[in-house]
């Protein structure tokens, strides 16, 4: 089994700064990217940052300059540094991580239960 757990979201004013963590775990030969999505009510879950197992990152333009994404390799970790926040950042924010259960087997897709931020105008 694999578990994606994330944790940090909250209520921020406008123009504030709020970091997010994600932890997998479980059965995890390697993962490959982990990123973050945010959701609202009634629209499509959306890419907000990513970064693959080589380091590369890959930012939403709505958040590039003030979202960094970092990942900790060893501890199968990756944090969203979010700053300068607005309330149309407000949303349910998802950890994804695209992994291995064994290398022998196609990667797999998993996905946190998701945390709360609102920004507040």
């Amino acid at each position: 089994q694999v578990e994606l757990v994330e944790s940090g979201g909250g209520l921020v004013q406008a123009g504030g700064s709020l970091r997010l963590s994600c932890t997998a775990s479980g059965s995890i030969a390697g993962i490959n990217a982990m990123g973050w999505y945010r959701q609202v009510p009634g629209k499509q879950r959306e890419l907000v940052a990513s970064v693959t197992s080589v380091g590369i990152t890959h930012y939403a333009e709505s958040v590039k300059g003030r979202f960094t994404i970092s990942r900790d390799y060893v501890k199968n970790m990756v944090d969203l540094q979010m700053a300068s926040l607005k309330p149309e950042d407000t949303a349910i924010y998802y950890c994804n991580a695209d992994l291995w259960v064994r290398f022998s087997a196609p990667r797999e897709l998993h996905w946190g239960q998701g945390t709360q931020v609102t920004v507040s105008s």
